[in-house]
């Protein structure tokens, strides 16, 4: 029964998921059989506090000869400097650049293959383009990426937007409704946020460094991709440098991925915002079990609303969380205009994202138009 609802409002399969062979897992065989001076190189699963302490004990000769020799391993290991993570992943993109020039050339690929490889070409162009601070990188498949805006190593507050289905490093931006892929959103929540609070130091990490689902089929209704894209957020909020506090702003699917994350969180992650979202994979807040504040906010045009909220089976992500019996402090969405409008500029969402990431609770809107959403919180306002 729960399969047929899920196909009949749809949540049907569009594609399969293929791409280019793992070229990481070479680069992960070859940082394992290197060493630096007569020191074996760290496992790159180790904790980010030892990945930094080996970094830390390096010369900054060695360290850069690092990320040259080894770029997609440098490029993505939590607890690395994040400017050596920068250099890392430009030269990845540029060694990966350069294959898919080959390959958009093969005439032994198909059309498609050229396709998708020419695509590649482009956006590792844009990706390279000067000022970007390109935080991870991995091609395998149809990629990974993130990409910050602001100064993370100085930063007092970081938002992190967690996207949702349909996202890889050729959805990672785009020119025409750039305000419904990751780097829209993020450069549109940073704008905001230094409107909202010039004094204030902040950071944004358009985050796509998760395997999500491709369109809304099978996998958008389970929570299997969810589970590994919830260890990544993990442990990318434990790595960022420095004292900062962290706010996650997690759209459609990704909603999944921050429920699924929540219990693990640091204590660092204040805030947990979620927009469009078809559940969180619990049945109330407290199930979340994690001290951040919960947000939620669905536009009245958003098609979500239609998806049913359960689960049975291991199908459906829960309960619905702008529900009243939910839990979460419930804001206003206005102006957002459907699924995909939740960053756009003028919008009460935007806004109200924005004075979340910079701690400025008492300027939030809330969805009933009285100030229940702020109740509780220390120096906002309550009825």
């Amino acid at each position: 029964m729960v399969f047929v609802l899920l196909a009949t409002t749809g949540w049907t399969a569009v594609r399969q998921q293929n791409g280019p062979v793992e070229t990481r897992a070479a680069a992960l065989t070859a940082w394992k059989q290197a060493v630096i001076g007569h020191r074996a190189l760290p496992d790159p699963e180790s904790p980010p506090g030892v990945l930094a302490r080996f970094f830390s004990s390096l010369e900054a000769g060695q360290a850069a000869s690092l990320a040259d020799r080894h770029p997609l391993v440098v490029g993505n290991l939590n607890g690395a400097p994040v400017t050596l993570r920068y250099r890392a992943n430009r030269i990845a993109l540029a060694q990966e650049r350069q294959v898919e020039q080959w390959r958009a050339s093969d005439g032994r690929l198909s059309a498609a293959g050229r396709g998708e490889a020419s695509r590649r070409v482009h956006r590792y162009e844009s990706l390279l383009r000067p000022g970007r601070q390109i935080l991870a990188f991995d091609p395998t498949g149809k990629g990974r990426v993130a990409e910050v805006f602001g100064d993370l190593d100085r930063a007092r507050r970081v938002s992190v937007i967690v996207p949702g289905v349909d996202t890889d490093v050729l959805t990672f931006e785009r020119s025409k409704r750039r305000y419904s892929a990751p780097v829209g959103m993020a450069q549109s929540l940073y704008t905001a946020e230094r409107a909202a609070a010039p004094a204030v130091r902040t950071a944004v990490i358009a985050w796509a460094d998760y395997t999500s689902p491709s369109g809304v089929g099978l996998d958008a209704s389970t929570g299997r991709l969810a589970a590994g894209g919830a260890d990544r957020l993990v442990a990318l909020t434990g790595a960022l440098p420095g004292r900062s506090e962290v706010s996650l702003f997690c759209h459609s699917y990704g909603s999944v991925v921050c429920g699924v994350a929540a219990r693990e969180l640091p204590r660092r992650v204040r805030d947990m915002a979620v927009a469009g979202s078809p559940g969180m994979r619990a049945e109330n807040a407290a199930g979340l079990g994690t001290d951040a504040r919960v947000w939620a906010m669905r536009d009245a045009g958003d098609w979500i609303k239609d998806v049913p909220y359960l689960k049975v089976g291991g199908l459906g992500h829960g309960a619905d969380p702008v529900a009243p019996g939910f839990g979460a402090r419930v804001l206003s969405a206005a102006g957002a205009l459907g699924h995909t409008g939740y960053f756009e500029p003028g919008t009460e969402s935007l806004s109200n994202f924005a004075e979340i990431g910079v701690g400025s609770y008492r300027t939030v809107s809330c969805e009933d138009g009285n100030s229940g959403c702020r109740r509780g919180i220390y120096g906002a306002e309550v009825s």
